[in-house]
């Protein structure tokens, strides 16, 4: 059963309800309290957020259960998953400010200049004088998405920015998320190619099969940087450290058990 996390803002008049009722109207609709929050308190009436956890089929009767009660307007309701995802999920800041034009002309023209003919005399400087050994491009069609199958590249947008906040936060590496609307698998190639440039590392994200088979292996051949289908060899190799686990909790060797993969998409070939 899915769960989701609601923000409901309501309007009290006191002679005619208290808190008590409200909060015995959201339990009897299958809702947990978590959070109060008093927007604007007041003798006759008050403004309250309250956060309340409930399963996503009982929303609709939460929220209605609400509305029929005498003395209360429920404004608005907020879901805190869409408002974790509001205006999106990540940014890019400068790692230095521009105080002056002094800064300026070293970051930007004329200084910039010397940089630039230093990386074009010795390409490999690339690495150290701009933002390509730290950042990843996390790519895809949105044919693939979680459990949504083939959603677009609109809609995969969210996925994306959610892998590169764990690029981030887990490993401190810097990612970008790049949706691509086109299914041509040449053209996909392509497109990779030409952008690489300015990237570290290419990360594959949610490309259906069997393309995704041929995508990773011509840029692997003919990018000079890590290319890494997280569908294939990230499942693989968080499998295959779960089996090996799991033998020595039994204490099993690999070659006496028999193993099932059942289905043989991205992952389960990788597998």
């Amino acid at each position: 059963m899915a769960f989701n996390s609601l923000i409901l803002r309501l309007e009290l008049v006191h002679s005619k309800v208290n808190f008590g009722d409200v909060a015995s109207t959201i339990s009897r609709a299958g809702g947990d309290i978590t959070s109060i929050d008093v927007i604007r308190p007041g003798q006759d009436s008050s403004v309250r957020d309250i956060t309340v956890h409930v399963a996503e089929i009982a929303e609709t009767s939460l929220i209605e259960s609400l509305k029929s009660l005498a003395g209360i307007q429920l404004i608005n309701v907020s879901d805190r998953t869409f408002l974790a995802h509001l205006g999106g999920k990540i940014s890019i800041q400068p790692n230095l400010p521009i105080k002056n034009r002094d800064d300026l002309s070293r970051v930007y023209t004329p200084g910039v200049a010397r940089v630039c003919t230093s990386i074009h005399e010795n390409p490999k400087k690339a690495y150290s004088l701009t933002i390509k050994r730290n950042t990843v491009a996390v790519i895809t069609d949105g044919t693939a998405v979680l459990g949504l199958g083939d959603i677009g590249p609109h809609a995969a947008a969210p996925v994306m920015e959610g892998k590169a906040m764990l690029f981030k936060q887990l490993a401190g590496v810097d990612a970008f998320p790049i949706c691509l609307d086109t299914k041509d698998t040449e053209e996909i190639i392509r497109t990779i190619k030409a952008i690489s440039p300015i990237f570290g590392g290419i990360n594959l994200e949610d490309i259906s099969s069997p393309r995704c088979f041929e995508i990773e292996t011509r840029l692997a051949e003919e990018l000079d940087i890590p290319i890494f289908h997280d569908d294939q060899h990230g499942t693989a190799v968080v499998v295959i450290a779960g089996l090996l686990n799991a033998l020595k909790v039994v204490n099993k060797r690999i070659e006496n058990v028999r193993i099932v993969v059942n289905g043989i998409g991205a992952a389960g070939v990788s597998i």
